[in-house]
């Protein structure tokens, strides 16, 4: 039995009209009946009562037309769930997250339009460093994830999001803290406050070689859990930081942000996947990504 014959016997059910079945269906009349006549061969009894002018439904038609309907409708139902799944208007996506990462607009936004846009896919967020965020992605414990860069991301394909400045933290009562620009070669007698090289080295790096290009090495009084934290650490008088500059999205009392003269000191948030990925939910993000970019640009 072919859903086709499903099809033509339902339109002759509901016409009770061989020749205008046809026409509803847009196929000549006699390969209309020899399908009828196949698909009651096949179920080993008639379906319809034949009369000179018009048919009518036997017991057995009339059975089939109700479970003929359901079959139908199931199969449609289906195929529109495959489509949707093969365009990434369903299904699941998991993404991580670098701590830091989310409080930058770009990321909320990108968040949203998504969400808009593709309402019906289950998104999964997880929070870590971006290290173990790209040993996660690289395992297929998640799809992709937002990370700080700059990152030695391997193999990974590496989608770049937005690019920010970074600033210096200083606590309340900072001989600095009235100017809205510093030299960082000003903070030279501070402890600085810096987050653990193993989750983020590159960035740590960056940090530490900005310090000697400004002519000193810097005394690292403690070490934050995450860029995140550092502010409140600062706050606790335990003594400067360098963040991104979406850092000023936390709120933390006791501290100030400023601008850094000179070379730029500069971080950016990546999403990174798989190479080749074909996860329809996982390239709709990326497309997704690319307009909310491209958007910024042109802002």
């Amino acid at each position: 039995m072919e859903l086709r014959q499903l099809r033509y016997f339902l339109a002759v059910a509901e016409h009770l009209h061989f020749t205008e079945a046809a026409a509803h269906l847009g196929i000549a009349q006699p390969p209309l009946s020899q399908q009828i006549l196949k698909l009651e061969r096949e179920i080993g009894t008639a379906l319809f009562v034949r009369h000179p002018r018009r048919v009518e439904l036997t017991e057995a038609g009339h059975l089939l037309r109700d479970s003929a309907r359901r079959i139908l409708d199931d199969a449609q139902q289906a195929l529109v769930e495959a489509q949707n799944a093969g365009r990434g208007e369903t299904g699941r996506l998991s993404l991580g997250f670098a701590g830091s990462t989310v409080f930058h607009p770009a990321v909320a936004s990108t968040m949203q339009q998504f969400r808009q846009t593709y309402e019906r896919v289950a998104i999964s967020c997880e929070e870590s460093n971006s290290v173990a965020l790209l040993e996660k992605v690289s395992a297929r414990q998640i799809d992709a994830a937002l990370v700080r860069m700059p990152l030695n991301c391997g193999e990974l394909a590496v989608e770049p999001l937005v690019d920010e400045a970074m600033l210096a933290v200083l606590p309340g009562g900072h001989r600095l803290s009235r100017r809205r620009r510093i030299d960082l070669a000003d903070l030279a007698g501070d402890p600085l406050i810096i987050f653990p090289r193993a989750i983020g080295p590159n960035l740590y790096d960056s940090i530490i070689s900005a310090c000697h290009a400004a002519g000193f090495t810097p005394s690292i009084s403690m070490e934050s859990p995450q860029i995140s934290s550092a502010a409140n650490l600062v706050s606790a008088g335990f003594g400067v930081a360098v963040v991104p500059a979406s850092m000023r999205q936390v709120q933390v009392e006791g501290v100030s942000h400023h601008e850094l003269k000179g070379k730029p000191l500069a971080t950016g948030i990546a999403l990174v996947h798989r190479q080749r990925e074909r996860s329809p939910a996982v390239l709709n993000f990326v497309r997704i990504l690319r307009q909310q970019r491209a958007a910024m640009r042109r802002a």
